[in-house]
């Protein structure tokens, strides 16, 4: 163990370009830690390795992930060994990172696509008992949901602030589990609603989601307060101004400053223009019309994601 420390504490240095894990990166305090410290913390622990965290904890989170994927790390055999569980290494969703007994909103790393793909999410840890992985958010607008077909494909923005989180994401999500939807709403008023839905899946047939067009399933709606603008357009493809997928002869997306699943057009436009309350223009802001109809653009729209379990 002390040799594999030392190694580690090596390599650790290498993978930085050995510069001092006491400078800062990217405005992130990063302390280090020399092979002894590593081997303190490892007799104080006594417990299997299950991720560079319990070693390395006062590491930055990107510094933590970039040691974790190094190619020469040898923490990699041990991430991988029987030692370590899957749903405590590499969380599939916000679900599995609170049964790690994580119990604040805030951004956590979760890997839909394999343990050497991690993703920033931002999780719902307190609303309706929490868990929620949380795909859509707007509240300011300060990023620009007009994209092209790729960006929403792979994500965009910033987890702790708005941001889209990847139909491919969504996809192998709905893929692997069993999931309800919960949609969260505010105006500019303070006025509070949601809307729930029992199943929530994305493809999850689908040997590639993608080709299928990412197709939205969703049944088994709870109102509250927001109405059901998504039951109606369960089955539809997922749309942006470079990539029509909708049943109108017009491009929904186009039309309406949008990319959602459009049908001919839309009751839902969470990721229309942010137009900050009522709008005079038509159905182009963040609309969800069983609400605040067509010409009120919200204030924060959240689209979250939580696992459905047997005993719920």
């Amino acid at each position: 163990m002390r040799r594999f420390a030392q190694q580690c504490s090596q390599n650790v240095a290498e993978d930085v370009n050995n510069e001092s894990l006491n400078s800062s990166l990217d405005g992130e305090v990063v302390v280090g830690l020399s092979a002894l410290e590593v081997i303190k913390k490892w007799d104080e622990t006594r417990k299997p390795i299950q991720s560079i965290s319990q070693i390395f904890s006062p590491v930055s989170p990107r510094l933590s992930r970039d040691l974790m994927f190094s190619p020469r790390h040898p923490l990699k055999s041990k991430i991988n060994s029987s030692n370590c569980l899957q749903s405590e290494c590499f969380p599939l969703s916000c679900d599995e990172i609170y049964n790690q007994g994580h119990r604040k909103n805030g951004v956590y790393q979760i890997y839909p696509a394999g343990p050497y793909t991690p993703v920033n999410v931002y999780c719902d840890m307190e609303t309706d008992g929490g868990r929620w992985t949380v795909f859509q958010k707007r509240k300011d607008g300060t990023v620009d949901f007009y994209r092209n077909w790729n960006a929403y494909k792979s994500g965009f923005g910033v987890a702790n602030g708005e941001y889209w989180l990847g139909l491919e994401s969504i996809y192998l999500l709905t893929l692997k589990r069993k999931f309800e939807l919960r949609v969260d709403l505010e105006d500019f008023e303070r006025n509070k609603v949601f809307a729930k839905y029992a199943q929530f899946s994305i493809s999850s047939m689908a040997i590639n989601g993608e080709e299928e067009g990412y197709r939205l399933f969703v049944t088994g709606f709870t109102d509250g307060g927001a109405g059901d603008a998504l039951t109606d357009i369960s089955g539809a493809n997922f749309s942006t101004y470079d990539h029509d997928q909708d049943t109108s002869s017009a491009n929904c997306a186009s039309e309406f400053s949008g990319a959602f699943w459009y049908v001919a057009c839309h009751c839902a436009n969470l990721n229309g223009r942010y137009l900050r309350g009522s709008h005079t223009s038509y159905a182009n802001g963040v609309n969800w019309c069983k609400w605040k109809g067509y010409h009120y653009s919200l204030k924060i729209s959240e689209m979250k994601m939580r696992q459905v379990h047997q005993f719920q």
